[in-house]
């Protein structure tokens, strides 16, 4: 746990906000994460130096992360307080809000779906639904390979209006949360439950997430964290009545990191664990964005280095958040914040950990 800081010192290391991703390239000659003991680990060393600092210029008032070596839990720690006025510091059992990285549990769970018969990612989805989701004639030609890979023509959000397809299903990259919301719609009518019911017996409680959930639980009210503004300032908390695919996931680092390792262990069809050859078609690239990076099935893919890594990123204003994992090395990070700043020290974090340069920072809609 780190020393806390006072407001004048967030506000006097405002300018060096960005400070963290200025140093990418030399801190990420360091060694990659891989010794028997975190504790000797050269590289866990520096990480527990770097973040209080990096939280300090960026105005973060606290983050929790989990590291993965060789398929396992290898290290997690958590910096900072929940909520700067109370100055209550933050735990491994700390809640914070995951915002879109909810978004590969659901993808996962759909493919447990389609390993199961109940779904096909290249049928249309309104051959399971009773209605058709919208009166566009176009939504039948939608399914969830299209929502999963980004690709319905669908607006990211459509607000108060209807939703409506923006351009053909299946021909170009457009990042949106209302496809999840329809494919949702779609998953429930299937199962016959609720999301939120369907993926905690399925995945969370097998996996042993515990601590996490697509909706509010009443233990969250004392183990949550409160969101803060770039300022410092602390934000009235959401609590979700409604599981939404898009977005409502509440969750814990270690628990987290629970899903990152499903990833990169296979299971059997009657396993809450994908297939092999399910894991391998949510990685398959599905459409390019730009040279080194592509969309997956719920997940973003980067090339770097002659490496591949799956990716999201999570932004729900004041919480922000940031995954990234390598499958053929079956290591990883998760990194949790409760700020708007939270992905200004991301990189570097990332960097340390890892190692090597990740295009996925420069993707266009994250928000510093």
């Amino acid at each position: 746990m780190t020393n806390w800081f006072t407001r004048r010192q967030l506000i006097n290391h405002g300018s060096n906000a960005l400070l963290g991703l200025a140093t990418f390239s030399a801190i990420s000659l360091l060694s990659k994460i891989g010794a028997a003991d975190p504790s000797e680990d050269p590289t866990i060393t520096t990480l527990k130096q770097r973040i209080p600092i990096l939280m300090r210029q960026a105005l973060v008032p606290g983050i929790s992360l989990a590291i993965i070596n060789n398929g396992q839990l290898y290290w997690n720690a958590t910096f900072g307080v929940k909520n700067y006025k109370s100055k209550q510091p933050i735990d491994n059992n700390s809640i914070f809000a995951a915002a879109s990285l909810t978004k590969p549990l659901f993808a996962y769970s759909v493919l447990k779906l389609c390993e199961q018969g109940q779904l096909n990612l290249n049928t249309p989805l309104t051959e399971y639904t009773a209605k058709p989701y919208i009166k566009d004639p176009r939504i039948k030609q939608i399914t969830a390979r299209m929502v999963l890979s980004h690709t319905t023509g669908f607006p990211n959000w459509s607000g108060n209006r209807p939703v409506w397809i923006q351009r053909t299903p299946g021909t170009k990259f457009s990042y949106s949360g209302e496809g999840y919301i329809y494919l949702q719609k779609v998953v429930e009518e299937i199962t016959n439950q609720s999301l939120d019911n369907y993926i905690k017996n399925n995945f969370l409680d097998p996996w042993g997430m515990t601590s996490s959930s697509l909706i509010w639980e009443p233990q969250y009210e004392i183990s949550a964290t409160f969101g803060h503004d770039r300022f410092g300032n602390p934000k009235t908390m959401s609590k979700p009545t409604k599981a939404i695919s898009a977005g409502s996931l509440r969750t814990t680092a270690t628990d987290y990191a629970q899903f990152l390792m499903a990833m990169m262990n296979p299971g059997t069809p009657d396993s809450s664990n994908l297939t092999q050859e399910s894991l391998d078609e949510m990685l398959r690239p599905q459409i390019k964005i730009t040279p080194s990076l592509d969309w997956g099935l719920g997940w973003g893919i980067e090339h770097s280095a002659n490496q591949d890594y799956f990716w999201h990123w999570g932004d729900v204003g004041s919480f922000k958040s940031f995954t990234v994992s390598n499958k053929k090395q079956k290591n990883g990070i998760v990194i949790l914040t409760n700020s708007e700043n939270g992905l200004k020290i991301c990189s570097e974090i990332v960097g340390l950990s890892l190692g090597g340069q990740h295009p996925a920072f420069r993707f266009s809609m994250i928000r510093y």
